[in-house]
């Protein structure tokens, strides 16, 4: 997924001989932070062969995270202009660090809803980075570089979440075992699900020494940002703003079935791949096409920052859109290598959407709206927690295959908003 865009910009701009050090673990944090968020997508076919779950039970894993970004995304802006930069990055190091520690009795529990909570609370520590990473990198060094800055640091997202998911589903998916659940006794499930856990417990406390070793870091290295501030989150005219903008509303609706329809293939394609009807891959043989399919959004950054250089954005957008429901569908009713192949080339065209509809939802305002309209727009990344589920569900009742018409009508909206927004720049 693409890296969110927080509520806030910055507002003075950095300086001294530490910035370009700080600057460094900004990108690895990106780099880390897409990784975390991606790795879910192994995770849910793990937890579903763990605990014997249905497809919506299994989206569950993406619900508890990305319902963090509806709940937390404003009061992440309002905490940081409190505390600062530099406490607020400490403290979401800590509670990421604290939640992934949370799977070691998740995991002696055997329970799936503990391994939900400690998503949860990571989520929550993610979104508060999200909140303050882009501001952050604005305020890193010179003002006319900001934007370069900021297109480098999103290459380190999406470099993140093609090489963490590659090896990291690897690991999860790699040594499965196997237990017949209709002869297990009770105890015996425990057992069994305890032991599939410690690969994915492993994982997680590596998370923790992670975050708290960065987080000793920027802890080291904190007078760098002395003078960053955190601008004023303004709430009011919010609502008043989103209810009188339909290009707003429309964008960030876009944003939510955008985020939605990438999140729900990323996290059913493992499950689909494995079917008959299309390549019946073992989980860790599809776990490589999951690594293309986030591996495609890399690809795609460069070669959509090129065409949105010489083509309209508005038509741009209408393309990618109708090239992915076009890959859907030769997917859906085709078969064998075609039919995977196809379903994963998605991801290569998920890549400019959300810069793109970003752009075009904000694009005229003035600076104190656009920030606000960021942080609507961010909190409608909640969309990767609900259109995950909706596939999943719809695919419990139909098939993985029927369910592929929920991510179609969704870059079918996508489409529309670039017909939509080309009328308005248009007119304009």
């Amino acid at each position: 997924m693409a890296g969110a865009v927080g509520g806030q910009s910055g507002g003075n701009h950095a300086t001294g001989k530490n910035v370009t050090l700080v600057l460094c673990l900004v990108f690895a944090v990106f780099f880390i932070l897409a990784g975390v968020t991606n790795i879910n997508d192994a995770l849910v076919r793990k937890f579903q062969l763990m605990f014997q779950l249905t497809h919506g039970e299994a989206s569950l894993v993406q619900f508890a995270f990305f319902i963090s970004y509806a709940l937390f995304s404003i009061p992440a802006g309002l905490l940081l202009k409190r505390i600062g930069f530099m406490r607020g990055f400490m403290l979401a190091f800590l509670i990421i660090a604290a939640a992934a520690l949370l799977f070691i009795p998740a995991a002696s529990s055997g329970a799936y809803i503990n391994f939900l909570g400690a998503l949860f609370l990571i989520g929550g520590g993610i979104t508060l980075l999200q909140v303050a990473m882009n501001p952050l990198v604005t305020t890193l060094g010179p003002p006319e570089t900001s934007h370069s800055r900021l297109t480098f640091a999103q290459m380190f997202n999406s470099l993140g979440a093609f090489l963490i998911v590659t090896f990291g589903a690897q690991y999860i998916l790699g040594e499965s075992k196997e237990i017949d659940v209709e002869s297990a006794t009770q105890a015996e499930m425990t057992a069994f699900r305890v032991s599939e856990a410690v690969v994915v417990t492993d994982l997680y406390i590596a998370l923790a020494i992670a975050m708290v070793l960065i987080a000793g870091l920027f802890f080291i290295f904190r007078k760098a940002l002395d003078s960053a501030e955190v601008e004023d989150v303004k709430t009011e005219g919010l609502i008043k703003l989103f209810l009188n903008d339909k290009r707003l509303q429309f964008g960030a609706l876009c944003i939510f079935v955008y985020v939605g329809a990438e999140v729900a293939i990323g996290t059913f394609l493992i499950a689909y791949l494995a079917e008959e009807r299309v390549m019946g891959l073992a989980d860790k043989d599809a776990a490589w096409f999951l690594s293309f399919y986030w591996g495609g959004a890399l690809i795609g950054r460069f070669v959509g920052a090129f065409l949105l250089r010489l083509f309209n954005p508005s038509k741009v957008l209408l393309t990618f859109a109708a090239i992915a429901i076009s890959l859907i569908a030769i997917s859906a009713f085709t078969s064998g290598n075609l039919s995977g192949y196809t379903l994963t080339m998605v991801g290569l065209f998920n890549s400019i959407m959300f810069p793109t509809i970003f752009s075009l939802a904000t694009e005229g305002m003035k600076a104190d709206k656009a920030s606000q309209a960021s942080g609507i727009l961010a909190t409608a990344i909640v969309g990767g927690a609900l259109v995950p589920w909706i596939y999943g569900s719809f695919s419990d009742i139909t098939s993985l295959t029927t369910a592929l018409m929920i991510p179609v009508i969704c870059y079918a909206i996508i489409g529309y908003y670039g017909i939509y927004t080309n009328k308005k720049r248009a007119m304009a």
